[in-house]
């Protein structure tokens, strides 16, 4: 796991001091990605920066790599993320002529672009299994190309300029360099009021992330966007007891994969059915006693209040798996206080980059991955788990599958506060048109639905399901990845995710919702698939998301910081709101408990507020 950025430019020597400084500029702003080495290389109109987290082949595995022929460079590669088949592919590149002197993944691809790559790069990237995002420079082509593993896992960003391109894992790489404006204009404004992905709009104008599942090629003659991956109909014909096997046989072999690091390895427990599988799974398929870690809250056990989102606290789930499966575990338990710290606020934006937050999860999550990163290096996640194999409750409300829009902004687990009178500039509102926005997003992604074959095909609610799934794969799911690695490689840690294996994926989207809900339930294919793992009780538990602190006193110190917001003369998101409405909004009573769902609009006037001071945006309008 890494850091990457770079520049080609085709009309300039990147060689030039002056463009090595911003070379090492760029790179200097993924330290915190890969805090054991840092590596350039430079080559005409073509510069790369790296740095590097060093998991597999320790000393081998220093970027940028590159590949001979002749005594001329080939190729040069940065990459960051992990090739779980990596061993298979060096068999096969092997038995074909090729030869390795490094036992690393990175090598791996870069003999799997030559040896299948020369026609199309995706006829090699397909050959990969992992989570990565790289880029690959050839000279003699002249060529860049920008690579994304199929789910998003890793981030790529690229931003377009007139004679090429530069590029970066997290937009602080990109705007590091001149070319590139920090402005924000209206539909970024859009995209970062929105809780949905859209790799076309990163918020900053002209910036754009590579889409999940493609190729970006960059020549002379210009930028292309190639897909190598896409969900499709598998034409499912498999019995739910077959497809349960499958599914067991497919997580089994995942695992085994995704174990493999010359670094200590953790999981990441929360007592729901998908990381508790995931620990039990790899607790069966290592020699060594699993270490496990779970976040928790203050008081949150012992004053807990069910509500619509989550129904039990993980406490008590995650200490009964951690005796069953035999993990040492450690809780990791945070106040309010350190939620709310200055700094773990600060770093939580400067992780994230961009203004898209969702509050206190952001900054617990930093805060458990600071702790975890005292320990391990790599850990392994059950992220994923609800959108492959339909665990939200959104999922199984008939009125939420009903409405037409995006699930999770119209059934439980945002719109409480998201569906309030407005807090912005009335103007502005209007101006932003954010339900057309939604709604133009919307459409464009139920247009790529794939369609359903077979007897299914002529189920409405069949057909339906599918669009959800759909939706949740590519436009929630991706926004909550990135939460993930912004959060971890903020710390250096490499955090995996099984369940976001393709070939998981592939044959679990394909399956019937008649399938994934077979007895009755969510999850139902996970649940018959790892029960013979787990105690009955986390076997029946209802998913409870990710938890949020209910402490009220958070809420309050929300308040104290927007009203105080108010009243600086110097505020950049203070133009922007309707400030009776917000005033409004502040005289409310506080609840005895606060959810997330609560205060989702307070947190994003604070976040908006604080990245237009500390990235120097400007806004366009």
């Amino acid at each position: 796991m890494c850091g990457i950025c770079g520049w080609v430019d085709h009309e300039r020597d990147l060689g030039a001091p002056a463009a090595r400084r911003e070379l090492a500029d760029m790179t200097a702003t993924m330290a915190c990605r890969g805090p054991d080495d840092e590596g350039t290389w430079v080559d005409g109109p073509a510069a790369l920066g790296h740095r590097r987290l060093a998991v597999i082949d320790l000393p081998g595995g220093r970027q940028p790599m590159t590949l001979q022929d002749e005594g001329r460079t080939a190729l040069a590669l940065v990459y960051s993320g992990e090739t779980y088949n990596f061993r298979e592919l060096r068999e096969r590149l092997a038995a074909a002529g090729h030869r390795f002197g490094t036992n690393s993944d990175t090598e791996v691809v870069l003999h799997a672009h030559r040896e299948w790559g020369r026609r199309d790069p995706r006829d090699a990237v397909r050959e990969l299994n992992g989570m990565f995002a790289y880029a690959l420079w050839d000279p003699l082509a002249r060529e860049l190309v920008l690579v994304r593993d199929r789910l998003g896992i890793k981030p790529l960003y690229y931003y377009p300029t007139p004679h090429g391109v530069l590029f970066g894992s997290e937009p602080k790489a990109v705007l590091a360099n001149a070319l590139a404006a920090r402005v924000v204009d209206a539909d970024g404004l859009r995209r970062a009021l929105t809780f949905s992905a859209d790799p076309g709009n990163a918020v900053f104008r002209g910036l754009r992330e590579v889409p999940p599942g493609h190729v970006v090629r960059v020549t002379r003659d210009g930028i292309r966007e190639l897909p190598y991956w896409r969900l499709e109909d598998t034409g499912h014909t498999d019995d739910v007891p077959t497809t349960v096997r499958h599914v067991r046989e497919l997580l089994e072999d995942t695992a085994q994969r995704q174990l493999v690091a010359d670094v200590p390895l953790c999981t990441l427990l929360s007592g729901g059915l998908d990381s508790s599988a995931l620990t039990a799974l790899a607790a069966r398929n290592t020699t060594d006693r699993v270490r496990s870690f779970a976040v928790d809250f203050t008081g949150y056990t012992e004053n807990f209040s069910a509500d619509d989102v989550r129904g039990t606290p993980d406490g008590p789930y995650v200490h009964e798996v951690a005796e069953f499966v035999g993990t040492v575990h450690t809780d990791i338990t945070l106040s309010t206080d350190e939620l709310m710290e200055p700094g773990a606020r600060a770093a939580t934006l400067h992780a994230r980059d961009l203004p898209i937050t969702t509050g206190d999860l952001d900054t617990s999550l930093y805060l458990l991955f600071r702790a975890v990163r005292q320990h391990s290096t790599v850990a392994l996640s059950g992220e994923s788990a609800d959108e492959v194999f339909g665990g939200y409750r959104d999922f199984h409300d008939a009125d939420t599958v009903a409405a037409d829009t995006f699930p999770w902004m119209a059934g439980r687990m945002l719109n409480t506060d998201m569906t309030r009178p407005g807090l912005l500039d009335q103007a502005l509102a209007k101006q932003l048109d954010l339900p057309g926005y939604v709604e133009a997003q919307y459409r464009t992604a139920l247009a790529e639905v794939p369609g359903l074959t077979g007897p299914a095909a002529a189920d409405p609610h069949e057909r339906r399901m599918r669009e959800i799934c759909y939706l949740y794969l590519t436009r929630f799911l991706p926004v909550l990845l990135d939460r993930k690695d912004r959060m971890s490689m903020a710390v250096g840690l490499e955090v995996r995710v099984p369940f976001c294996d393709h070939r998981l994926v592939e044959y679990v989207f394909g399956t019937p919702w008649s399938h994934k809900t077979f007895d009755g339930r969510e999850k139902s294919l996970l649940r018959a698939a790892t029960a013979d793992l787990l105690p009955d009780s986390v076997v029946q538990r209802v998913k409870s998301p990710y938890p949020s602190t209910q402490d009220a006193g958070y809420e309050r110190m929300l308040r104290a910081q927007l009203a105080a917001l108010l009243e600086r003369p110097d505020s950049p998101v203070a133009q922007l709101l309707d400030p009776v409405a917000v005033r409004e909004r502040l005289a409310e009573p506080v609840n005895d408990q606060s959810g997330m769902g609560a205060r989702v609009r307070l947190e994003q006037i604070l976040t908006l507020d604080a990245w237009f001071t500390d990235y120097g945006v400007t806004l366009d309008l």
